[in-house]
């Protein structure tokens, strides 16, 4: 009877692959520029976290390690160099043929808030209202109602 109640022990894994990237724009002026570094899952296209700021290591790694939780086997980012000073190596895969995913967020981001527009007459004033704006579409597209993940997931609707 002991025999019959024996189990074995199966190890389950679960690791994400993620894109990194990061794009400008500018409140008041051009000179001022913004950035926002996002990371998102690349099977489901959803965004695990995001920061708005300058284009430094600093902020890179603020946005990094958001991610301290996540288990991530793969980065794919482009060729910018603070990518692979702050990324394990063994974890980083450089090139545009696996980013094309969140190069196309990219362009949505651009269409849909036109303060991020390159040329454009509507721009933010203040860093806040800036970062507000980004971060309330996110929550809304990404996180509230998953238009941007669901038909990954052969028709699953949660």
């Amino acid at each position: 009877m002991q025999e019959a109640q024996r189990y074995s022990m199966l190890d389950v894994t679960i690791a994400y692959t993620a894109e990194a990237d990061e794009f400008w724009s500018f409140v008041g002026n051009k000179h001022n520029q913004r950035w926002t570094w996002y990371v998102m899952e690349k099977q489901s296209g959803i965004i695990i976290a995001w920061l708005n700021g300058k284009r430094t290591d600093e902020d890179l790694g603020k946005l990094l390690s958001l991610l301290d939780n996540f288990p991530i086997n793969k980065y794919y980012t482009d060729n910018w160099g603070g990518y692979e000073r702050l990324l394990p190596r063994e974890k980083h895969i450089i090139g545009k043929d696996e980013t094309w995913k969140i190069e196309r967020k990219n362009l949505n981001f651009r269409t849909h808030i036109k303060r991020l527009s390159r040329k454009t007459i509507c721009f933010s004033k203040d860093d806040i209202i800036h970062d507000n704006v980004i971060g309330m579409y996110i929550e809304k597209y990404y996180y509230r109602s998953g238009l941007y993940g669901k038909n990954t997931f052969n028709g699953y609707k949660p």
